[in-house]
């Protein structure tokens, strides 16, 4: 059963709560959010757009496979622990650069190791929203 209703909101309401995730991402380094939060709230948004809808047009509206999303997240958090060790820290020291980028501050490696969780934590989510939708 489809609703005219909640399709039609649901296209309104799936860049807001994208846009926030995005908010809560970037501000998770310096204030409570992060990744994961932000993650969740964007992988919210796309099981709001699987019952609105169904798995097929939210996989073809997320444009990326899920699993794609896992690898990438993985590679990117991983990738912010190396730096440290290419500066001769231990794995994982936060390491923050001398820039400061407009409305984000200085940028550092805990900025990307969230860019990882937020993806990951999306395709993980999304995988099993999918996988139960589907079924």
């Amino acid at each position: 059963m489809t609703s005219l209703i909640l399709s039609t909101a649901t296209r309104y309401i799936l860049p807001l709560l994208l846009l926030f995730s995005v908010f809560l991402l970037l501000r998770g380094h310096n204030e409570p959010g992060g990744g994961f939060v932000g993650g969740l709230v964007a992988a919210a948004a796309f099981a709001l757009y699987v019952i609105a809808f169904d798995a097929a047009t939210a996989r073809r509206t997320l444009g990326v496979d899920p699993r794609t999303l896992v690898a990438l997240g993985l590679l990117v958090a991983l990738g912010s622990g190396l730096v440290s060790l290419f500066a001769g820290q231990p794995f994982m020291t936060g390491l923050w650069s001398s820039y400061t980028a407009p409305l984000l501050g200085k940028l550092g490696t805990p900025l990307f190791f969230d860019i990882g969780v937020y993806l990951a934590v999306i395709g993980v989510t999304l995988t099993i929203i999918f996988a139960l939708a589907e079924a």
